[in-house]
């Protein structure tokens, strides 16, 4: 019997988790879950991954002792999505997160690094951050040398939004403490 409107079949959490441990994926498969679809992540490129270095290293001295840094690992948000974010600050946990994977509640700032993932990044990933109440969230955008802020989710958007460029700089919302020169990081 021929079904005259199909429907995708959303995966959750748990059955993600499960197909993972199955070995149903190629180890080298770069795959996130947003909104219960498994998506192929373009692989990243030097540059993509020179700026997640550079920004590791940037902030490493600037939070030691105020957040813990995560890079490139899973995010919990809800039952239908675990995106791997480039690089996150999350709230000080004495485990480091080894009994967990960190929950939107956990983080203080998201950012996500983009040239060919950019309206991927600037769309679904913002709207699905936002919904989630990701209180910061920066797109490092490497094709235009700028970063876009994003503050004050409010359903799936955010309500304030700011490009910053080389020469602009800007304190984090959730450790106003740290002041971030935007030429630093791109």
């Amino acid at each position: 019997m021929a079904i005259a409107n199909p429907r995708k079949h959303l995966t959750d959490i748990d059955e993600w988790r499960r197909l993972g441990e199955a070995g149903i994926f190629p180890p080298d498969s770069r795959l996130e879950l947003i909104n219960g679809e498994i998506l192929e992540m373009s692989p990243i490129g030097c540059n993509h991954a020179g700026h997640v270095i550079r920004l590791m290293n940037f902030f490493a001295i600037r939070v030691a002792g105020k957040a813990i840094m995560n890079a490139q690992n899973p995010l919990r948000l809800g039952d239908l999505s675990e995106p791997e974010p480039d690089f996150m600050l999350l709230k000080p946990t004495p485990d480091f997160y080894s009994t967990r994977h960190p929950v939107a509640n956990d983080v203080l700032l998201l950012i996500e690094v983009a040239d060919s993932s950019l309206e991927f990044d600037r769309n679904q990933k913002m709207h699905l951050y936002a919904m989630h109440r990701i209180p910061e969230y920066w797109l490092v955008n490497l094709n235009e040398a700028s970063v876009e802020i994003y503050r004050k989710p409010a359903g799936d958007l955010y309500a304030e939004k700011r490009t910053l460029t080389s020469g602009d700089s800007i304190a984090l919302s959730e450790l106003p403490e740290i002041t971030i020169d935007i030429g630093d990081i791109i």
